[in-house]
């Protein structure tokens, strides 16, 4: 792919859903949302790319892989954990149950890494050595195995602010779960992980870590939201090159928002320097492994938007077709 139809591509990123016939929308760093007056919540994710709680570009096919890969997820683990799905009208486009959401993010590890202010190895490094409650060795690098799978909670940050590291104890300590709810969350994201893992490995891909998001429905029961093991909330690592990247020092090869992260983190200090403009080349190469992950775990080919077509204008004849009393009539034709 040359660079000129690869910026024709870049140029046509979904980088904003605004359907003004929908109602009661919100925004996120990726995804838009419409909770509908029957208690469905229309989703739709954009292609635009975050890191270090930023929005910093816009990653072609980003929003339709997130999608399918949580789609495939969310069919693979449904006799784990019920989960917010009704409908996949399109491919970056999920009609989903509205939910009474926890106030806690579920994240599952087990590996010692990352490159974020809630990654166990920022805070390892700087000689940390109880986190999230567990307490660690010395002597641990970068990208090793844990001894066991850990759950590292955080609290759910408002727009525009930082998750922030918190303990099981203090999660039913301070009452934002009851101790049996936090057992059940526990429970459920472990079992979740389980499954992610055993398919990752037989498709030759290590499951790093993830973070799971939950809900109540309005029969107060557990239901898995948002997404899952996709490559924005998961670290994925090819299985093959790990041990021997690990034994030369090197960061393992990977299909995830990782890829980016360590683009920027090695140019700057994201969390308080300016982040340099991304190039198109590594955009690029982003989009390809985002690609690949979802290949890799689904055995799918990945259907690419038909050029020429606006993906905006695709989600929109698709949502007429799926939500009609909100289109109307000329959306038909």
């Amino acid at each position: 792919m040359n660079e000129a139809p690869f910026q024709q591509t870049l140029d046509a990123c979904l980088t904003e859903a605004d359907f003004p016939e929908l109602p009661n929308h919100s925004g996120g760093k990726v995804r838009e949302a419409y909770d509908l007056p029957d208690g469905r919540r229309v989703m739709i994710a954009t292609d635009r790319q975050s890191a270090f709680d930023k929005v910093l570009a816009a990653v072609p096919y980003k929003g339709q892989v997130l999608n399918q890969t949580a789609r495939f997820w969310f069919e693979a683990t449904a006799d784990i954990c019920r989960n917010h799905v009704i409908d996949f009208p399109d491919p970056n486009v999920v009609i989903a149950r509205k939910l009474e959401m926890l106030p806690v993010e579920m994240v599952v590890r087990d590996y010692m890494t990352g490159s974020t202010e809630t990654s166990i190895w920022p805070m390892y490094r700087r000689g940390e050595r109880l986190l999230y409650g567990h307490r660690f060795p010395d002597g641990l690098v970068k990208n090793q195995k844990l001894a066991e799978t850990i759950l590292t909670p955080t609290t759910k940050a408002a727009q525009g602010e930082h998750d922030a590291p918190i303990t099981a104890a203090r999660i039913v300590e301070s009452g934002l779960l009851s101790e049996a709810l936090w057992r059940d969350l526990a429970d459920t994201s472990l079992a979740l992980f389980a499954r992610g893992r055993e398919i990752a490995a037989g498709n030759g891909l290590i499951l790093v870590d993830t973070k799971y998001e939950f809900g109540l429905d309005g029969e107060g029961r557990i239901t898995l939201a948002d997404e899952i093991h996709t490559p924005d909330s998961s670290r994925y690592w090819i299985a093959a090159s790990y041990a021997e990247r690990l034994q030369r020092g090197e960061e393992p090869d990977s299909l995830d928002k990782e890829f980016l992260r360590l683009w920027i983190s090695s140019r700057c200090d994201p969390y308080r320097d300016p982040i340099p403009e991304i190039p198109a080349a590594t955009l690029r190469e982003f989009s390809e492994k985002y690609i690949a992950l979802y290949e890799t775990i689904t055995g799918l080919v990945f259907q690419r938007a038909a050029e020429g077509r606006p993906i905006k204008q695709r989600i929109r004849d698709n949502l007429a077709k799926a939500l009609p009393e909100f289109f109307g009539e000329s959306s038909r034709k």
